[in-house]
């Protein structure tokens, strides 16, 4: 006999049965809640502590992951000490720090890892804050100097380079184009690199007072740091150097002095990007007549070695470059990171509170948001890949 439907189904069966699939998931063990919130990215994990009372109880317990996917910082003005922060899966949100006790009108930042900042007052004095922690790290003053290059601070409060040759610069006249900051999260050993111009580079550990300089290290206008690598180019865009940093003293580990006809165009106007696989690519940024940006990409030095003709880069794959921090990172099926695109700020010759990113594959650009902000104020953000392990 057939069995028939019941014509008047109990209207509470769906309310037992949500309560009953609550149940099983608040039954969960912590160790699988805490293995499964480990694993979701930042945005995912907000909205699974909010399930139930012992989903929020395991997120305590958790360690958020480092994001994969970058977020943008704009800095305050006037007054003002707490930073904005924008998430890209959150395209609709925006989070404010807390009160970095910072003056951020009067400093800059010079360089980002993770959820550091390196920043410079108008004294010339360089510290580290974690914006999530609002941890502080001061560095030796820059005019602690070990090696042949000295550096004065005057009656001006300004600082004067001395070269081993005797001729000085003042800091008026000379600039320092690249920064770099590495830092491990969990046990705070950091490195600090900064160029002295024309001279050399210097550097800075956890526990140092003084700077430390690299011999052989002049004219370094753009400096990546990696797994305990520096890559360096002169501002023609040769004389590319890596320096090895895994023992006590670094040591040049590759030099390459050719100059590549091709770049003569585009003197100063391109950034290295060191890849995931360890591959380095010169990026150039190109404007058409009508102010149009575009992008031309070259590999010029492979991880599996030397290359004599500098390769042109047609395509990322499944990876994102993040211009401002010289690295690609991988962005295959993650939410709120495009692979094949370029995210960058610094959007010159234009007045313009727009953040967009370069679509490699399209050869265009892709707005991800619009803010309420002075354009003076946009122009100093930058982006970053958070870490929140001890926040």
């Amino acid at each position: 006999m057939e069995k028939k439907l019941n014509p008047n189904p109990n209207p509470n069966s769906h309310k037992r049965l949500r309560r009953h699939a609550s149940n099983l998931w608040s039954d969960l063990s912590s160790d699988i809640m805490i293995s499964v919130f480990e694993r979701l990215s930042f945005a995912n994990f907000k909205r699974a502590k909010s399930v139930c009372s012992s989903w929020h109880s395991a997120s305590r317990r958790s360690v958020l992951r480092n994001s994969q996917i970058p977020w943008l910082i704009l800095f305050p003005e006037g007054n003002n000490n707490a930073c904005t922060l924008f998430n890209p899966e959150e395209k609709d949100k925006l989070y404010k720090t807390q009160d970095l006790g910072v003056v951020f009108a009067k400093s800059v930042c010079r360089a980002t890892f993770g959820s550091w900042l390196l920043m410079q007052d108008p004294r010339y004095n360089l510290y580290m804050v974690n914006i999530f922690t609002k941890d502080r790290i001061n560095l030796p003053p820059m005019e602690s100097q070990l090696g042949s290059i000295k550096i004065e601070r005057t009656k001006d409060d300004e600082l004067r380079i001395i070269s081993n040759k005797g001729y000085g610069y003042e800091s008026k006249r000379f600039n320092i184009p690249s920064f770099v900051l590495w830092i491990d999260v969990k046990t705070k050993d950091f490195i600090v690199l900064w160029g002295l111009g024309e001279f050399c580079v210097v550097y800075s550990k956890k526990g140092d007072t003084s700077w430390s300089q690299i011999p052989k290290s002049s004219d370094c206008y753009q400096m990546v740091y990696k797994d305990h690598k520096l890559y360096s180019s002169r501002y023609y865009g040769y004389s590319f150097k890596i320096f090895d940093f895994s023992a006590d003293t670094p040591r040049e580990a590759f030099h390459d002095d050719t100059y590549h006809t091709r770049y003569r165009r585009l003197r100063g106007g391109a950034k290295f990007v060191v890849t995931v696989s360890g591959d380095v690519l010169r990026v150039e940024r190109m404007f058409s007549e009508s102010g149009i940006l575009s992008f031309i990409i070259y590999k010029v030095y492979s991880s599996l070695g030397f290359l004599k003709d500098h390769e042109e880069v047609d395509s990322l794959g499944d990876e994102a470059m993040l211009l401002d921090l010289g690295i690609t990172v991988l962005a295959s099926d993650i939410e709120g990171i495009k692979p094949n695109c370029i995210y960058f700020t610094g959007y010159r010759g234009r007045n313009t509170t727009d953040i967009s990113l370069y679509n490699i594959e399209t050869q265009k650009m892709e707005l991800l948001r619009k803010f309420d902000c002075s354009s003076a104020q946009f122009s100093r953000a930058r982006w970053f890949l958070p870490s929140f392990v001890g926040t």
